[in-house]
């Protein structure tokens, strides 16, 4: 008897896709978990929407009528989705039978047919130059332990004078002291970069490293909790609500706002897309463009304020 994929479960189907996304795509667990939501989802609805269990044949004779009801029902329910949402569950789709296509010549034309919804995609919101040099300054005081403070200042740095994710800046190892001009780092999708560093970054990473009070094993990371385990992303977070608090900062300051910030002061400075690009690890050059129109925002607003007929 000849395979037929026609008569494979959706669900199996599924699992290898998954397995795919983080085996040869190496995309995040998050991803990966986000993925798989969106068509667990999706399967559930359609196998409740045809009254019996499905097949994957069935999944390839869908129409943009089946494709519809499944946006407007994830549209009104309880929780209806904003159109960022739905536009990411549409993508999730696409790329699910992208892979049954391209893995068992079964095609679906009306998935590719659908129009999703508009998005409109908010603009990055940095901070001003002088309110990062504050914010710098400001890690001296966030606790009266000085190798808190200093480790404190190091991720903050590192975060907005080299631009990384506050998931790369705890990445850091111990193995990668002393940090000279330079750090190897992964981040989303596997990929290694090579990023420069500012002198000041260097000396605030080895002056934590000093007064550290634990012990800092060579293949360790390098940032700690107060007690002793691996500093979280969500102690970053607190420490950064913390500092926002005290200098009077939007809400809008977040670890990630400090990488905004890194690009689009670098942006101003005269630095070029495609350079900024590499040093945040961008895939495309599209994410990085975003940084144009926040430079040019600032450019209208600093106009409106200071010409004479505005």
């Amino acid at each position: 008897m000849s395979f037929d994929p026609n008569k494979m479960a959706p669900d199996h189907v599924l699992t290898k896709f998954c397995a795919h996304l983080q085996g040869e795509r190496r995309l995040a667990e998050k991803t990966v978990e986000a993925y798989q939501r969106d068509i667990s989802t999706f399967l559930g609805f359609i196998t409740e929407h045809f009254g019996r269990p499905i097949l994957l044949g069935d999944l390839v004779a869908l129409n943009i009528r089946d494709f519809r009801s499944y946006l407007a029902q994830r549209r009104r329910g309880s929780k209806g989705l904003s159109a960022s949402s739905l536009a990411r569950n549409l993508s999730s789709l696409r790329m699910f039978f992208k892979y049954i296509e391209r893995n068992w010549n079964l095609k679906n034309n009306a998935v590719n047919l659908i129009n999703g919804p508009k998005v409109n995609k908010p603009l990055p919101r940095p901070i001003s130059i002088q309110a990062s040099q504050d914010l710098v300054k400001a890690t001296t005081t966030t606790d009266p332990r000085p190798w808190v403070a200093a480790r404190d200042m190091s991720v903050i740095l590192l975060m907005y004078g080299a631009g990384l994710r506050v998931s790369e800046a705890l990445s850091v190892r111990v193995a990668d002291l002393p940090l000279g001009d330079s750090i190897s780092i992964t981040g989303k999708g596997n990929k290694t970069r090579l990023v420069p560093l500012l002198p000041i970054i260097g000396k605030a990473v080895e002056n934590y490293a000093d007064l550290c009070p634990f012990v800092l094993a060579k293949d360790a990371p390098l940032f700690r909790g107060i007690r002793g385990g691996p500093l979280n992303a969500r102690a970053v977070q607190k420490t950064t609500e913390i500092l926002r608090g005290s200098l009077g900062l939007p809400e809008s300051l977040t670890p990630h706002a400090l990488r905004h910030s890194f690009a689009t002061h670098l942006l101003a400075g005269g630095g070029d897309l495609r350079t900024i690009q590499e040093l945040l690890g961008h895939a495309s050059l599209s994410s990085t463009q975003v940084y144009t129109d926040v430079d040019a925002s600032s450019l209208m607003k600093i106009h409106a304020g200071a010409h004479p007929r505005a």
